[in-house]
């Protein structure tokens, strides 16, 4: 089983100077190499119809590269699960001040919240943040996960398109979110044969 983790927006909670309202973390969950391989070739096709030479990136993509790109792999052997919260709705005081903290408990609640579907996985995590932050993740993920991750390892999604597809995925589904923004299920509701599960922490 291969696990490719990616976010959507930040922890910071300046909401005046910028901090986005939606934070996102999702896993894209393969059963096997031979699916994660298929994937990769649907999304090396669309690259190519698309003449798109750069990484796939929610965030940077205009609208129809987007509709492009959901419906190129709308019907791959990938499931998707999400965790979405309004960060207005979050009353730590703990994770709010301490950015790495935040992240790292959200990834950790994402991976718990699997409903059995994690077995002996292999995760791979947008490889953001100093080395010793991600020293740090892995040794926290694996001590509080146990045997649900046989191991973790950081991955630059400019060289891995499985973790561009993880990012797209995550960008979609916290876009439709946002109050704010004009049709923001557009590219979740293509998507919605992949996704498994949306959990809206609160």
């Amino acid at each position: 089983m291969l696990v490719f983790i990616d976010e959507s927006g930040c922890p910071g909670f300046k909401f005046k100077r910028g901090s986005e309202p939606v934070f996102g973390i999702g896993m894209v969950v393969f059963n096997s190499g031979a699916d994660a391989r298929s994937t990769e070739r649907a999304m090396h096709l669309a690259r190519e119809k698309l003449k798109h030479k750069t990484e796939f990136k929610f965030s940077r993509s205009r609208d129809e590269l987007r509709d492009a790109f959901f419906h190129a792999v709308a019907r791959c052997p990938f499931k998707v699960r999400a965790l979405v919260l309004r960060k207005d709705q979050l009353y730590s005081q703990h994770l709010r001040a301490d950015s790495e903290g935040f992240y790292s408990y959200f990834a950790k609640m994402l991976l718990k919240h699997d409903n059995g579907v994690l077995n002996a996985a292999r995760v791979r995590i947008d490889g953001s943040g100093s080395q010793e932050f991600q020293r740090t993740l892995g040794s926290y993920l694996r001590r509080e996960l146990g045997c649900r991750i046989k191991d973790i390892k950081m991955s630059d999604s400019a060289r891995d398109p499985l973790m561009q597809l993880a990012d797209m995925c995550i960008g979609a589904i916290t876009r439709a979110e946002r109050r704010d923004r004009d049709n923001p299920d557009r590219w979740r509701s293509i998507l919605a044969p992949r996704i498994a599960d949306i959990w809206r922490f609160h």
